[in-house]
């Protein structure tokens, strides 16, 4: 009788921190992210009220897209290494604030120069924001959770990228362009809160010198790459210079590549590719991606150029698709645990290409509710094949190696988005260059891009059908 009155000792402050809801931090992770995909996003449609206000032509508006775009680039390597001499905790409660203060500076500036200035602080709070979120997640949730815990986080990078350009053309509209940027400054301050109560303060000992080589090289590699990829074609720079750009850009990839396989610690460590989850996660998630690259920038011009509607109705029709991956949460989990990665990567990708591909299908006459039926359905499956292809990547990497395999797949899903709008737009330009120079775009033109990217993008399960049976059998719950 006297055992039954027996009492455990209270518990540490440890142990009360590993008791709590493992679902808050990939809440306070996933709205960090949800803030930084939307500002990437929301300017787009503010270009020309922000040049009026600042006395540019709205072309040289265009630096400051493309230099966030660039501070991405460049830093987005350097996360994993920050975060693990420094701490990850540390380091995402400094990229949100460091987010904050070029949101600021972007509302206050009053010319050019300080525009693009400030955009950049942004990107360098947005680089580090993502992969150290990724990885906070990654030690900081049980493996049996992971798949849950991304399934949030494939929220934020599908919503963003929908609502940014309505949103950003009702502020502009009815209050004023600076607000685009000053909201983040409370979103920010509640996500520094939530990051010091309920982010662990995890960090690697003995952590290696920065690869300064690798960093150069990397950095130069990617902002070539992302900035010439995004230019092409847009009037930004000359057509001669943006193919020097990527020329420029493989040769330095190619030089980091031979560098990364000789170095002892590179900051980007190519050897993770070994790993045939994380590779298949890198490589299909590639060629997967360029759709959701893609369908931000052709979707809106279909309905608006081609259909005639309003920016408000396009993004009316384009958000339901947030809505299918909202519903994609819950069932990601036991869709995994009942079929495993290997057919869920397989049949899932070839599912959500079919539905991108029924956009070729839209006319101007179509009943809203069958495109919203169809959004919605396809926003599902294609947020099911991304919470799966981030989880099966790091089935196989252990805790030293995470830093490293959350920044390599960073640089690819960056790199990935950039190539599809490239890609869409290159296709949609050659389709209308058919009807003469200077034609208007026409319905017609887009078929031939949504094919080419949906293709592209189908043929990614050339990589996935490479996974064993049971891959990431540990973090599906199938074993």
């Amino acid at each position: 009788m006297g055992a039954m009155n027996l009492q455990s000792p209270p518990p540490s402050a440890d142990e009360k921190t590993e008791r709590r809801p493992s679902m808050i931090t990939p809440l306070v992770v996933a709205t960090a992210l949800f803030m930084e995909n939307l500002d990437s996003t929301v300017i787009s449609t503010s270009l020309p009220a922000i040049a009026a206000d600042l006395h540019e032509d709205p072309v040289a508006l265009k630096l400051a897209l493309t230099a966030y775009l660039l501070s991405l680039a460049i830093f987005i390597p350097a996360s994993g290494w920050t975060a693990d001499r420094f701490g990850a905790r540390k380091v995402f409660r400094a990229a949100i604030l460091v987010f904050a203060v070029g949101s600021i500076l972007c509302g206050l500036s009053s010319t050019l120069p300080q525009f693009v200035a400030a955009r950049m602080i942004q990107g360098l709070g947005g680089a580090m924001m993502t992969p150290v979120g990724r990885l906070v997640l990654m030690r900081s949730v049980p493996r049996s959770e992971i798949v849950r815990a991304l399934a949030w986080l494939t929220v934020p990078a599908l919503i963003g990228p929908v609502i940014g350009p309505p949103l950003g053309g009702f502020i502009t509209t009815y209050f004023h362009w600076r607000w685009i940027f000053w909201i983040n400054i409370p979103i920010s301050i509640l996500g520094v809160v939530l990051a010091t109560l309920y982010i662990p303060a995890v960090r690697e000992e003995d952590t290696p010198p920065l690869d300064i080589r690798g960093f150069v090289l990397i950095g130069l590699a990617m902002s070539c790459l992302i900035f010439g990829f995004s230019a092409l074609g847009r009037g930004v720079v000359a057509a001669p210079v943006d193919a020097a750009l990527i020329a420029i850009g493989f040769a330095s990839l190619a030089l980091y590549v031979r560098h990364a396989l000789t170095a002892a610690h590179p900051i980007l460590d190519l050897r993770l590719l070994a790993l045939p989850t994380f590779r298949a996660s890198v490589g299909g998630g590639f060629l997967f991606r360029l759709g959701l690259g893609a369908t931000p920038f052709l979707l809106p011009l279909l309905f608006q150029m081609g259909f005639g509607l309003t920016p408000f109705q396009s993004g009316a029709l384009t958000f339901v698709s947030t809505l299918g991956a909202m519903a994609m949460k819950p069932t990601a989990g036991p869709i995994l645990k009942k079929l495993g990665f290997r057919n869920v990567l397989v049949a899932n990708a070839l599912i959500s290409t079919a539905f991108f591909l029924t956009n070729t299908l839209f006319t101007a006459a179509t009943p809203h509710v069958i495109i919203i039926a169809i959004l919605l359905t396809g926003g599902f499956f294609r947020s099911l094949q991304f919470t799966a292809n981030n989880a099966v990547a790091y089935a196989e990497v252990d805790d030293r190696r995470m830093s490293h395999a959350t920044s390599l797949a960073a640089v690819g899903q960056q790199l990935s988005l950039s190539v599809g709008v490239t890609l869409g737009a290159g296709v949609l330009e050659l389709a209308r260059s058919g009807h003469g120079a200077g034609s208007p775009l026409q319905v017609g033109d887009f078929a031939p891009a949504f094919f080419v990217v949906g293709l592209i993008s189908a043929a990614s399960v050339f990589f996935f059908a490479r996974l064993a049976p049971d891959a990431g059998a540990e973090i599906s719950g199938r074993r």
